[in-house]
Formats: C-alpha cells, sequence, structure tokens
C-alpha cells in the first residue's frame, strides 16, 4: 500500500490543486478492484445520462460519471473508489473547461458529487451497502499510519459528504435512496408498488421504469419530472416527434386535404404520405 502523501513546503503554502496529482497523473484503471463488468453497468448508467434533465443548470455546468475513477484523499493520492453513476453539479462538463476527464479528483474539481448510484452485484454488495466489517471506518483511517482505504460508504458518508447515495438490484429491482442526515446517512422511505423518489435540490425524481431501452426490455432506474412523466433521451424525443408529425399528416389527409399540400405543410415526400394514408 501506498504512503502517505507529505505536501512540500512552502511559504505561503500552497492549494493541493497546485501540488497534487492531476487526472493526467493518476491511473484511470485498476485491474484488481473488485467487482466483473456486465451489460447492465453499461447500459443503466447510459439510460441515467440520457434522461437527465435538470432545470437550474445547463449542460455545460453538470458533469456526470460512470466507472470513472473518484479521487478523494489528498494525503493518499492515488486511494480512490470507482460509483457505477454519480453526478456533479456546478462543475465545468469538460476538465479545466477543455478535456473530457478519465478520472474525477476531487481536489483538482473543488465539487464532491450530488447523487451517487451503485448497481448491487454478488461481488460488490456487501462493500456498496458499507457491511464489509474488514476495512476500517473513516474515523479510523484518518490516521497518517492507517495503510487500508476506508469503505466506500464511509467514503461517500464521512469524507465526500454525498448528499444522496442510490443502491439498485437488478436481481431483485429493489431502489433504496440514503440521504446524508447530519453526519449520517438515513434510508428513505419509497413505496414498493410505486418505487420512487423525489430530489428536492435536482427538481427531479428518479424512479423504476419497466421498458425498452437499447433493445433490452427490463426494469431501470430512470428520471422523471415534476408532473411525474418520465423524461426521455434524445433518441425519443427525436422518435416521439416523428410520431406526432406523422399523425398529423394523417389527419390532414383525412380531412380531404391533398397530398401535395400536406407535403408543403409537413415536409414529407409525396411517397411517404401515400404510404401513411394507407396504414
Amino acid at each position: 500500500m501506498h504512503k502517505p502523501f507529505t505536501f512540500p513546503h512552502t511559504n505561503p503554502p500552497l492549494s493541493p490543486k497546485l501540488t497534487l496529482p492531476t487526472m493526467y497523473d493518476l491511473p484511470s484503471e485498476d485491474p484488481e478492484e473488485p467487482g466483473l463488468p456486465d451489460e447492465f453497468h453499461d447500459l443503466q448508467p447510459q439510460l441515467l445520462s440520457a434522461t437527465l434533465r435538470l432545470v437550474d443548470y445547463s449542460r455545460d455546468r453538470v458533469f456526470t460519471g460512470s466507472d470513472l475513477n473518484l479521487y478523494y484523499d489528498v494525503h493518499h493520492p492515488l486511494w480512490h473508489k470507482r460509483p457505477d453513476w454519480f453526478l456533479a453539479l456546478g462543475v465545468s462538463r469538460l476538465y479545466e473547461g477543455i478535456d473530457l476527464r478519465s478520472s474525477y479528483v476531487i481536489w483538482q474539481e473543488g465539487t464532491s458529487p450530488f447523487v451517487v448510484v451503485e448497481l448491487l452485484s454478488p461481488g460488490t454488495e456487501k462493500e456498496d451497502l458499507g457491511q464489509n466489517a474488514e476495512l476500517p471506518s473513516a474515523s479510523e483511517s484518518e490516521s497518517p499510519a492507517a495503510e487500508t482505504p476506508p469503505r466506500k460508504w464511509d467514503v461517500y458518508e464521512k469524507i465526500l459528504r454525498v448528499p444522496y447515495y442510490v443502491v439498485f438490484s437488478r436481481y431483485t429491482n429493489q431502489m433504496r435512496v440514503f440521504q446524508l442526515v447530519g453526519s449520517d446517512y438515513q434510508e428513505q422511505p419509497i413505496d414498493p408498488d410505486r418505487p420512487r423518489f423525489w430530489f428536492n435540490g435536482l427538481k427531479l425524481g428518479l424512479g423504476l421504469w419497466h421498458g425498452e431501452f437499447d433493445g433490452i426490455t427490463r426494469s431501470w432506474l430512470r428520471w422523471y419530472d415534476a408532473q411525474a412523466n418520465w423524461l426521455l433521451t434524445d433518441a425519443e424525443r427525436v422518435e416521439q416527434a416523428e410520431a406526432q408529425l406523422r399523425q398529423t399528416a394523417l389527419n390532414l389527409l383525412q380531412s380531404g386535404m391533398s397530398i401535395e399540400q400536406v407535403a408543403q405543410l409537413t415536409g414529407f415526400s409525396e411517397e411517404r404520405l401515400q404510404n401513411i394514408g394507407t396504414v
């Protein structure tokens, strides 16, 4: 295990952002990290990012990370966790405004995630739920002599102070939400018959939606708005607009308008309108 980092002595002292490694210096992968990748761990984070629509933040002031190293300890710069998905608010979409991130380095970013989502798997479930008794707690790991990184739960709860921690099992389709209240996570009540949770700070809700994404039909975590409508991906928005335009064209044809007139109004070719009219 790597020794704690010693800050260089300067007068006046320099900030960690200037003295500690950046994402260009730190490794972006750890082949020994537990947990086997699977297709769900790839698709579910994509859907979370694709349906995220924030009212108070523009897209260039929001960052979502998936399976990305999250470096959190200035005294142990190589210590990291690797959330399945996380959301950081008020940070540049690009690192320093210019580059795609290969990791998320807290002392460089200056902002902890607002939401972390972990997708449970048999090999990581105890770690994700803070049940691994073999690892020290965050308070035990604060000693300079500590050689073992703290548990994932403690990093999110005690060190990064992540306001919301969500865990989801694709095996049981159970979503659990833990909110930081004071110094500890408290599990929030969720109706098992309608599993949804509203995030006041985001003006968005997260719930369990059953439907097709990327050709796979199952239960997924998905964002919804204040009207309880599931938020659409860009592809779904295009498909929805296309379906509405087709219906408009059909209504116009059925009202007696000529194909030429409908083509001018909708932009559809006359050939396509003929096919629509025969459906």
